[in-house]
């Protein structure tokens, strides 16, 4: 039997997996359906609402059921959609299927962070960038597989066939290790007292969080959808060695999240993500200013980088502030946060489709390293208000 701790890693390795091996077949994709740059941006657009109707969602099932049915519900119907996506013939079809494909991860995504938090309250450890590393880790390898099959002139459907058997398994493989937390209505049951407190939106540290994951979102969304076809259209990368271009941007992030617990307990959370962001905005910048296909990969390499942290220490500070006395909680901020930055998912793909329609990709992508740049205030922000709520209230003069 897995540790606790293991088997979630290997559940963001999963998901990770089924992200990175249609998002690095998108120019596949794109050319199966006969899409324009406006109109892919349109069938991503699915994915985002897929997402952001699911991350509420989530959280209230995990809260009230616990985090393991919900991973295993969302990576079991993620690995079944996947294949789906190689018999769609247009855009229309593109995008309900990748509607679908959002539901399931936005099921997954939720459930695997809170999951993530529970063992990381259980080990006393920062191990969120950690966990993250997972997912990073599973782009990879669904990146590099998509890279193959395109060497090979696979098409996506065999890709994800094969892809959808051997996650299933992977799936079962781990369901017993996972933590199985009780939920909030059993606790309710066995006589357990549990504290809802305020609403997530009554709290603006909370919009602030939110606030960075969604622009990380974005960032990170464009590096993933745009990669590939921005090396092909504006550098003339071959398909294969295109695909390779988000390889990049996952190794880069996976290994610096490696090193998130250190880090973390050196730097702090805040530095982590100003540093963070000032470096993607500058690789994403160089990889669309600098004509030169090496640096365009240096650029997403530095992305990677700096994006590593932003999504996980921003998860763990939403779990915290929503940790109850009895050490557990956090479930509604989490769903909270998310579906904030899946708004980044929602909104980006159609804005930078437009505008890559109207200026090419490579001001989309700039437009993303601004985004991304945006960040550093936004943490400023959130420590001012954190330094708020935890100052201690005035204490009035006795009257005479």
């Amino acid at each position: 039997m897995l540790a606790k701790s293991t088997a979630v890693f290997l559940v963001f390795v999963l998901n990770g997996v089924v992200f990175g091996s249609w998002a690095a077949r998108v120019p596949a994709l794109a050319a199966q359906v006969g899409a324009t740059p406006a109109g892919l941006g349109l069938s991503l657009f699915g994915v985002s609402v897929g997402l952001i109707v699911a991350a509420p969602i989530a959280g209230r099932l995990c809260a009230a059921f616990g985090s393991r049915a919900v991973m295993v519900l969302g990576a079991v119907a993620g690995f079944v959609v996947l294949p789906v996506l190689g018999l769609t013939t247009s855009p229309l079809q593109l995008g309900l299927v990748l509607f679908v494909l959002g539901l399931t991860v936005g099921l997954l995504d939720v459930s695997m962070n809170i999951a993530a938090v529970t063992v990381t309250r259980l080990l006393n450890r920062p191990l969120m960038p950690v966990f993250h590393a997972g997912f990073s880790v599973g782009g990879l390898v669904g990146s590099l597989v998509a890279a193959f099959a395109a060497a090979v002139q696979w098409s996506p459907l065999r890709q994800f066939l094969i892809l959808a058997v051997l996650g299933v398994a992977a799936v079962a493989l781990v369901l017993t290790s996972l933590p199985a937390e009780a939920g909030e209505r059993s606790r309710a049951r066995s006589g357990d007292i549990v504290v809802g407190g305020p609403s997530p939106a009554r709290r603006p540290v909370l919009w602030l969080l939110a606030l960075i994951a969604l622009f990380s979102a974005v960032a990170e969304g464009a590096s993933a959808d745009w990669t590939a076809l921005f090396l092909v259209k504006d550098r003339g990368v071959p398909d294969s060695l295109a695909a390779a271009g988000y390889s990049v941007f996952s190794i880069a992030m996976a290994l610096t999240r490696l090193s998130g617990e250190r880090v973390e307990r050196r730097w702090g959370p805040y530095r982590m993500l100003v540093f963070g962001a000032s470096l993607a905005a500058v690789g994403l910048l160089a990889a669309v200013t600098v004509p030169v296909s090496v640096v365009a990969y240096v650029g997403f390499a530095f992305a990677g980088v700096g994006l590593a942290y932003s999504f996980p220490v921003t998860m763990s500070l939403a779990g915290a502030a929503g940790r109850r006395a009895d050490g557990t909680g956090g479930e509604r901020e989490i769903g909270f946060v998310t579906t904030i930055a899946y708004a980044g998912f929602l909104g980006g793909p159609p804005l930078l489709g437009q505008l890559a329609q109207w200026s090419g990709l490579g001001f989309a992508l700039g437009a993303a390293a601004v985004i991304a740049a945006l960040i550093v205030p936004a943490v400023v922000l959130v420590i001012r208000t954190r330094r708020r709520e935890c100052a201690p209230p005035a204490v009035s003069a006795p009257t005479m």
